[in-house]
């Protein structure tokens, strides 16, 4: 049997961001501080995305965006605890309520609890988009739409061309479920920050003690401090073969993950100095899905590009700077094509306007991990700093694009910069 969907027409904006993460907060944020009506929905009933309802330990990377180090500066002046002003941890608390003061202070509308379902389209551009909530189901126009979800999930249903994973085979980089620990003696505690950390212990080094002790596909040590004082947040659950586009591969995920926490703690009790009476006292609501869909745009960035630290002339990103951070595609670890304590290129690289601009669909920018770009090039600029960075840009371009009647791939990068700062 087939079904008409009767979609309630909400509105008209100039502006619409789907999803709420940190590409997604920036882009809301830009778009309308230059004077774009905008709306940014979310599925959960919080902003943040993996920042904040994945509880992410803290912001990897860096990105010259002066949106990301006014965001960064204004939650850690929430934190009286916050044990070291020059590192980057997060209170997803406070950096929820930080989102939200810069959204409201914007302008920017928000609507939570809210799916993106469909696309508008005329032709071969977007104009709005379809959506459900507990009001049903509802239509909102937009002169444009970013797309922030991660996945990709509006230039998907756009017809925007894309691969998924590596480009041999697909494969796509794994899944984990974040959670903190409390009762950690953080003045013994050990901290391996990266797979590439060496922890010697009276009991053998911790991240080979992992591989022996921990059930696969789990078996490596990422522990990280926090800004409260005694908690430790812990990125050890992990789960491969998962396609994050897939809600029968989510549910699995998050069934494996969660089932791997009990035997991670008693590993750490047992295995890690400090950790002697840990104890779990929360995890993550979101589930991290660190790579899916990667979309074709004007133009694409490669990993050779972000190697050579190469400055575009026509870049709306600066300063970008991250390893090649490629879980391992098959287990635990770093994928043997990654690169986390011994990428030595310390020098920022910059990401072009034309790949956040979809090469064949109109009305539409990519903002965040899902831009145009290869899976090695991917595994740097998915970054959260990067990604706000992006955001930015793509907000800053969506406002202006709206205001002058004038297409996105039309916009040049010097346009875009005047708006940004850049």
């Amino acid at each position: 049997m087939k079904y008409e969907i009767q979609a309630q027409y909400k509105g008209d904006y100039d502006v619409i961001v789907v999803g709420s993460g940190p590409a997604g907060v920036a882009a809301a944020i830009s778009a309308a501080r230059n004077g774009a009506k905008t709306l940014l929905i979310e599925s959960l009933g919080r902003v943040g995305g993996i920042s904040t309802s994945g509880m992410m330990s803290h912001f990897t990377g860096r990105c010259g965006s002066k949106l990301y180090l006014e965001i960064l500066d204004r939650a850690k002046s929430k934190n009286r605890f916050y044990p070291d002003r020059k590192k980057k941890y997060i209170d997803p608390e406070l950096l929820t309520l930080t989102y939200l003061e810069l959204l409201e202070e914007a302008g920017a509308e928000l609507l939570l609890y809210t799916t993106f379902c469909d696309v508008v389209m005329e032709k071969n551009t977007v104009t709005g988009i379809l959506c459900h909530n507990k009001s049903g189901f509802c239509r909102y126009n937009a002169k444009v739409v970013v797309d922030a979800s991660g996945d990709g999930d509006v230039a998907c249903k756009s017809g925007a061309e894309f691969f998924k994973g590596r480009e041999a085979d697909g494969k796509m980089q794994p899944a984990t479920l974040m959670f903190k620990l409390g009762g950690v003696d953080t003045e013994r505690a050990v901290f391996p920050g990266s797979f590439e950390t060496l922890v010697q212990t009276d009991k053998g080094e911790l991240q080979a003690l992992a591989r022996e002790k921990l059930p696969h596909p789990a078996g490596h040590v990422l522990l990280y401090r926090s800004t409260l004082p005694g908690i430790v947040t812990c990125n050890m659950t992990n789960v491969t073969e998962i396609d994050g586009t897939s809600a029968e591969d989510l549910t699995r995920a998050e069934i494996i993950c969660r089932k791997q926490i009990p035997s991670i703690v008693d590993f750490l009790r047992e295995y890690a100095p400090g950790y002697e009476n840990c104890f779990v006292i929360g995890s993550a609501s979101l589930i991290g899905i660190r790579e899916t869909r990667h979309f074709k745009g004007v133009k694409t960035i490669t990993e050779q590009e972000i190697a050579a630290a190469v400055q575009h002339e026509d870049a709306v990103v600066f300063d970008a700077h991250f390893n090649f951070d490629v879980h391992n595609i098959n287990g635990a670890g770093l994928d043997e094509t990654g690169c986390q304590e011994q990428f030595k290129q310390k020098n920022g690289y910059t990401i072009p306007y034309g790949c956040m601009v979809p090469e064949a669909i109109d009305g539409l920018l990519l903002s965040g991990r899902n831009i145009s770009g290869t899976h090695m090039a991917h595994s740097n600029f998915r970054a959260m700093p990067i990604c706000l960075g992006i955001g930015e840009a793509c907000g800053a371009a969506a406002a202006l694009s709206a205001r002058l009647g004038k297409a996105l791939r039309d916009l040049s990068a010097e346009e875009i910069r005047q708006r940004i700062g850049g």
